[in-house]
């Protein structure tokens, strides 16, 4: 019966959560957010590098990177030594976006981290890791 309960809490808060990010995040979409850290961590990247980051097909990410680049918010390059590789890197204006995302799911987090005392904080992170197998 827990696993009930805690499964109609689970998708009402991620459903909840996963509207407000998209429309703060307007234009930028969350998987466009994803993308943009994986990559500032990791830049420069091929789009094959992403396929071990995402859980996705390799069509798909090329329909996304195509946007995005529409978007102005990554670069594609041809490697200088093989022709056939591209290259792909954040623009500033990626970096900017990036920058705005990553605060504003940060405040999103916080407003609903903050219904509760730091140390059920602390306590619901430490669960949650339990309950990932982290």
């Amino acid at each position: 019966m827990m696993s009930v309960e805690f499964n109609r809490l689970w998708t009402k808060l991620t459903k909840e959560w996963k509207m407000n990010l998209e429309q703060s995040l307007a234009p930028l979409t969350e998987g466009q957010l994803n993308v943009l850290e994986l990559m500032l961590a990791h830049q420069p990247m091929k789009p094959s590098d992403l396929l071990q980051h995402l859980s996705t097909t390799p069509a798909a990410i090329t329909t996304l990177l195509d946007r995005m680049e529409r978007n102005g918010l990554i670069v594609r390059t041809r490697d200088n030594h093989d022709r056939r590789i591209v290259w792909v890197s954040v623009s500033l204006k990626g970096e900017e976006e990036a920058k705005r995302g990553t605060a504003l799911r940060t405040q999103m987090l916080e407003q609903s981290l903050d219904r509760i005392s730091a140390h059920n904080q602390q306590l619901l992170v430490y669960l949650l890791g339990k309950v990932a197998n982290a």
